[in-house]
């Protein structure tokens, strides 16, 4: 019954990821922005949803 913690954390990786896409895609971006977070996310799973977090739209909100 061994569940790995890589599974684990790739799973919550996985959720985040799409839980950001469905973000951006509900967003009021334009087409090519979303497009962009989109690939960025996709691409670089990790590290595209903390740029995401940091640098999207709301991002702007969390810090000022």
């Amino acid at each position: 019954m061994g569940i790995e913690v890589g599974g684990i954390i790739g799973l919550l990786v996985l959720i985040a990821d799409v839980w950001a896409i469905v973000n951006v895609l509900s967003g009021g971006s334009s087409i090519g922005s979303k497009v962009l977070w989109c690939l960025l996310i996709l691409l670089l799973p990790v590290v595209g949803f903390i740029i995401w977090l940091l640098a999207g739209p709301r991002g702007n909100r969390a810090i000022a």
